[in-house]
């Protein structure tokens, strides 16, 4: 008796293009940001209107603004739009400078140095402001 099955082809591993490498991250934080700003933006434009509405209105809308948890928020906007504005340097350079591909990964790391020197000092500007003004 012979044995006619063969064995089954070994399942083909799926490979995605993103590995949890640093540029993976870099294009998600790109995009998180972005959306930030643009929620802030959007929230910004229609507090400031209020204003033509009832100056009034406008007081009591920014009063409530003035507490910790805002100042937080506050720092987490200066947090993302430093990083997107670097990151999108970095990007362009990648995208127009013949040798930005090569160099993107010590670009990204170059704009993680400059984030954290400048954020640093901002961050402690900005929590000396919020708990010594309120």
């Amino acid at each position: 008796m012979t044995d006619t099955t063969e064995a089954a082809p070994e399942a083909e591993v799926r490979r995605s293009l993103y590995r949890g490498d640093p540029g993976m991250w870099s294009w998600v934080l790109h995009r998180i940001t972005g959306v930030t700003v643009f929620f802030f933006l959007f929230v910004h434009v229609l507090d400031t209107a209020l204003v033509r509405v009832s100056p009034d209105i406008y007081d009591e809308v920014v009063g409530t603004y003035k507490n910790p948890i805002v100042g937080l928020m506050e720092m987490a906007l200066v947090a993302c739009v430093l990083y997107h504005a670097l990151n999108g340097i970095r990007v362009m350079l990648v995208d127009f400078w013949a040798k930005g591909p090569r160099y993107q990964r010590q670009m990204l790391w170059g704009i993680a140095a400059i984030w954290l020197v400048v954020m640093i000092p901002a961050a402690g500007r900005l929590l000396y402001l919020m708990f010594t003004t309120h």
